[in-house]
């Protein structure tokens, strides 16, 4: 490998907050850690990804199967969920919370999901460089922060230039699956991927439906309690010519 740069080409789409982790938080990473969270080689931050690695699906899963990537996924809600109804693909939670992967690990351990890999890393540089090109059958991005004050909408993870990162990741055919529960932000999806000219919509009118396959969370529901009305956003991926 070359050696590893020591800046960032690109604002990130999170600040990262340090908090002090629960016994148990601290038991998933020291427990499960090995079968779960796919050791990245870095670059110039923690989590950054090293440009010259590359993932192998199949070595990690042990097989060879559909691949189903979710950036932010939080607590892992949504995905454990998929992962425990869909026992026949694989899943991967992209995200750089510990906490958030400590649960994620936890519940998916509880529940007996063994499709499941998480990566704490960058997502675009995840999307980008270290899936094979055409891994992925689908990409979720559900409730990414919306950094709502105008002097932050650069951070969004959905701006322009996001669609060469999803569509490397992505087979042909492949599918981008976006929600959203600010307005501004799903606007601003909607014309970015309208303007991607490996993208096209899969949905007629304005929004798509939502989603089935996305379980309700509390995130969700706190959304709708406070009024915001959720936007889903579907995209698929152009046959490379």
């Amino acid at each position: 490998m070359s050696e590893p740069r020591t800046f960032r080409d690109e604002p990130v789409s999170f600040v990262r907050r340090s908090g002090r982790m629960s016994e148990a938080q601290d038991r998933a990473f020291d427990e499960l850690a090995p079968h779960y969270l796919i050791d990245v080689p870095r670059d110039m931050a923690s989590t950054s990804v090293h440009p010259d690695a590359r993932m192998d699906p199949a070595e990690e899963y042990g097989r060879s199967a559909s691949l189903i990537v979710e950036v932010g996924s939080g607590q892992g809600h949504a995905i454990i969920s998929a992962a425990s109804a869909r026992p026949d693909d694989d899943f991967l939670a992209v995200e750089v919370f510990r906490a958030g992967l400590a649960r994620t690990m936890l519940d998916a351990d509880k529940a007996g999901v063994r499709n499941l890999r998480l990566i704490e890393a960058n997502a675009p540089e995840v999307l980008s460089t270290y899936l094979p090109e055409g891994a992925a059958s689908e990409v979720w991005i559900f409730f990414s922060d919306p950094w709502h004050k105008k002097r932050h909408t650069k951070r969004r993870l959905i701006r322009p230039g996001f669609g060469d990162a999803a569509a490397h990741a992505l087979a042909d055919g492949g599918l981008l699956r976006l929600a959203t529960d600010w307005e501004d932000y799903a606007l601003q999806m909607r014309e970015v991927m309208d303007a991607e000219p490996l993208f096209e919509r899969t949905f007629e009118g304005e929004w798509a439906e939502r989603f089935d396959g996305r379980v309700m969370t509390a995130f969700e529901r706190k959304g709708i309690a406070k009024g915001r009305e959720i936007r889903d956003l579907v995209y698929r991926r152009k046959p490379r010519v």
